[in-house]
């Protein structure tokens, strides 16, 4: 067997209702003064309300940062951090989808530390320290409360990532009744970049790919295969969402010691151009990347298809359960009520060479794909997925 290293989030609190126990479960571990980083989707929700109010009746004094944006941008950051130093903060919040939270880990690290992002920007080179850090999603998919990842785009389009053990927080808060709300495509997209994060993490060729990872990446397709129609269609089944938060932990576990690869790599310009949310950026790209790793890769996928789709283990012969399994994924995605096509969220045909260049960019994802891919292939996949 290999060796591994496997990290995760010291504490993880499953439980509906738990953010408006926030004070009492955090107080202790982030101090007196801390920063809430969240969007303003969430706040004029008022969905943070119980958590602030349960942080002050702690007795802990809170700023909110509320300025998030889908794909948020280095500047984004860089206010949260301002904000940050100027109320003398003890401690970081993250409350909201992946993009809250990932801007709340470069708060967290910034303040604690005050490195130079120019010198943490890629795997392993954030030296911290950190300030205390609790995340809290409100979506089922990126898993980022389990993950050591921040990714923020760069110069309007360009996306750039920190990955770094430091950033994982020490509490993650799973609160299913946050999720009650979604709607019905965020909770698709959402889902299916969490069956993404699976998929991806237990074919890995990382060389930190492990027996534990595999095992949570099975179980998160277990869950999320049997739950994300049910979580779309009834969204206030709170069991259904249940399964869905706890599915995307599962996967976020799984890829944050076992790295996702080539539909990230691909999906990451598709959103940094073109602002296309990330979980249908994979989703428009999926089933194009794997069909591309099939060739290599065909036992590996056979074995996890009847996690997502049960009915899957009667079909014996190993390449015709790997085609079923992605056929399966492409009509989940149309069933969903997701785009299937490049084009059909604003991408001109001209558009895909250029993609393709900024693909191979993601050298830090690509090399953990199962199969070796050129800008010549990612074109091709490309004009597959237009």
């Amino acid at each position: 067997m290999n060796s591994f290293i496997f990290n995760t989030t010291a504490q993880i609190v499953f439980r509906p209702g738990a953010a408006g126990d926030l004070g009492p479960l955090a107080s202790g571990k982030v101090g007196g003064s801390v920063l809430l980083v969240t969007d303003p989707g969430l706040r004029k929700l008022a969905l943070c309300d119980p958590a602030l109010a349960s942080l002050k009746s702690s007795g802990v004094t809170v700023t909110v940062f509320d300025e998030v944006e889908p794909d948020p941008s280095f500047a984004t950051v860089m206010s949260a951090v301002e904000l940050g130093r100027l109320s003398a903060i003890t401690g970081v919040i993250g409350f909201g989808g992946g993009s809250s939270l990932d801007v709340a880990k470069l708060v967290a690290l910034l303040c604690g530390s005050g490195e130079d992002i120019e010198n943490a920007w890629g795997v392993g080179n954030a030296k911290g320290p950190r300030l205390p850090l609790v995340l809290v999603p409100t979506t089922a998919g990126t898993g980022s409360e389990v993950t050591p990842v921040s990714i923020v785009t760069i110069g309007g389009d360009e996306k750039r990532g920190v990955s770094s053990s430091i950033l994982l927080p020490d509490i993650a808060v799973l609160d299913a009744d946050l999720t009650l709300g979604l709607p019905p495509h965020i909770t698709a997209a959402t889902g299916i970049d969490a069956m993404v994060h699976a998929i991806e993490a237990f074919a890995s060729k990382n060389a930190n790919n492990n027996p534990l990872s595999k095992m949570l990446a099975r179980s998160a397709l277990q869950l999320l295969g049997a739950n994300i129609e049910r979580a779309v269609e009834v969204g206030r089944d709170r069991a259904a969402r249940g399964a869905m938060l706890l599915g995307s932990m599962l996967a976020g576990q799984a890829f944050a010691n076992s790295p996702v690869a080539a539909v990230h790599a691909l999906a990451y310009p598709i959103g940094g151009r073109f602002h296309v949310p990330h979980g249908l950026s994979n989703a428009l790209v999926l089933p194009h990347v794997l069909r591309f790793n099939a060739s290599v890769a065909a036992a590996t996928y056979a074995s996890i298809a009847a996690d997502a789709f049960p009915h899957l283990a009667s079909v014996s012969d190993e390449e015709e359960r790997c085609a079923a399994f992605i056929e399966h994924l492409a009509d989940l995605s149309a069933r969903l009520g997701l785009q299937r096509r490049l084009r059909e969220v604003g991408i001109q045909q001209d558009d895909v060479a250029s993609l393709a260049r900024d693909a191979m960019k993601q050298a830090r994802l690509l090399v953990n794909n199962p199969r070796d891919m050129t800008e010549m292939d990612a074109l091709e996949i490309y004009r597959a997925a237009w």
